[in-house]
């Protein structure tokens, strides 16, 4: 089976709000062996809602739309889609009755606008919703569906999970399953060249690379008839994947983020940690914190952007600052000193760059970056040169921290289990 997706709404068009839908949709039909070949975002016309579905119909087994199910006339999805599948619209008691008692919940009673809704075409499934006042629709014709979900995120996902994914289910022959395995420190250019082999000639399961911020994600997915027999597929590529690329790999869990599996390495080894930071301004604690558990971890974090603030709270020299300036090596590991004196951290991550987009120089330009870590008093500091705007150079500069942060960790522990003393 195919299936084609319609977003319906001239907001989506004007960019006023984020086709989180698609992404959801995409990902959910995927994992039920469902493809997916076409996305379309419309305005709120009927005429080219007609044109845009009737295309669809026509060239895909199932089409979802979403939005334009609301009680105002720019709402037009459902009187569209009835009137090109030639479905007249009834009304549907049970849809009129849900959609007065959410009225009677909030205290108001139903206007006589959202009597629209009720209606529904002849013969389809409806599809109550238990989050809002429009009900979706699933409706058959000539051995293909069309399925109509509300354009409200919270509203879509519930009501796809307790109608249209069963729906679709019972539709599919097969499953798709994928695995991600995620990896930082190491280039997409130097992953892609060592898994040449299986991305080249990999049909089921496919291997697929992509970029993030600092990261390489890797894709494996395979098909199958069941979920356990795309697993059993996947593993081997997985297994394979680990001997490759060893300590680079930080996770093979969709659900982990990078600064999880830091906040987790903290947590395993009973560290405690600490952040000073200047051209981040508190965005690498920020993402730390992201996690839950990360307190019984976390000390103190401190912002030092100015120089004044380096001295004052850190304790750094004014002579230093002035002789290699705050953008420089010598400074990132004052700072670690300065945080590690005064907190005593196990783990402390520091972080001086220029964001830009002004005050670069030949000697230092604009991305250049000093991070540091200390663990259990061994200090690294790497100096890095990241390009774009402030606001890319920030976020790398936040995404190399934790990715220090974590080569650090591994080190220093490798180091006990495996140096001197293991010998």
């Amino acid at each position: 089976m195919n299936a084609e997706f319609i977003f319906v709404g001239t907001e989506i068009l004007l960019g006023n709000i984020l086709n989180t839908n698609a992404q959801y949709l995409s990902e959910q039909c995927a994992a039920l062996g469902v493809s997916c070949y076409y996305q379309t975002v419309v305005g709120d016309n009927k005429d080219r809602i007609r044109d845009t579905f009737l295309a669809a119909w026509n060239r895909s087994d199932i089409v979802i739309l979403s939005g334009g199910l609301g009680p105002t006339e720019d709402d037009l999805t459902k009187e569209t889609v009835a009137e090109a599948l030639d479905l007249p619209l009834l009304l549907d008691q049970k849809a009129l009755d849900d959609i007065r008692a959410y009225f009677a919940r909030k205290g108001y009673e139903m206007p006589k606008i959202n009597e629209k809704q009720a209606y529904i075409p002849k013969g389809s499934i409806v599809m109550y919703n238990d989050n809002g006042t429009a009900p979706g629709v699933i409706c058959e014709k000539d051995g293909k569906c069309a399925i109509l979900l509300p354009g409200p995120n919270n509203e879509l996902t519930a009501m796809f999970e307790k109608s249209a994914k069963p729906f679709l289910f019972e539709k599919s022959d097969c499953v798709i399953v994928s695995k991600t395995v995620k990896m930082c420190g190491i280039g997409e250019g130097s992953v892609d060249e060592k898994i040449r082999d299986l991305t080249e000639t990999g049909t089921n399961p496919t291997v697929a690379p992509y970029a993030k911020t600092g990261e390489v994600h890797v894709r494996i997915t395979a098909k199958a008839g069941t979920e356990k027999e795309a697993s059993k597929l996947i593993k081997p590529v997985v297994r394979e994947m680990k001997n490759r690329f060893g300590d680079y790999i930080y996770s093979t869990d969709d659900d982990v983020t990078l600064e999880k599996a830091v906040v987790d390495l903290l947590l395993a080894n009973h560290l405690t940690v600490s952040t000073v930071e200047s051209c981040t301004g508190g965005l690498v604690a920020g993402r730390l914190i992201n996690v839950p558990g990360i307190s019984e971890a976390l000390k103190l974090c401190y912002v030092t952007y100015s120089n004044k603030a380096k001295r004052k709270m850190l304790g750094i020299k004014k002579g230093i600052l002035e002789k290699y300036t705050a953008v420089s090596k010598q400074v990132c590991e004052e700072m670690l000193k300065g945080v590690s004196l005064i907190n005593k951290a196990d783990v402390v991550v520091s972080v001086t760059g220029l964001a830009g987009p002004d005050g670069g120089t030949e000697e230092i330009p604009v991305g250049t970056v000093f991070i540091g870590c200390s663990v259990k008093g061994k200090i690294t500091v790497e100096k890095y040169n990241f390009s774009g705007n402030r606001s890319k150079i920030r976020e790398n500069a936040v995404a190399y921290s934790l990715i220090l942060m974590r080569r650090c960790i591994l080190e220093y522990f490798s180091e006990v289990t495996f140096g001197k003393e293991g010998k």
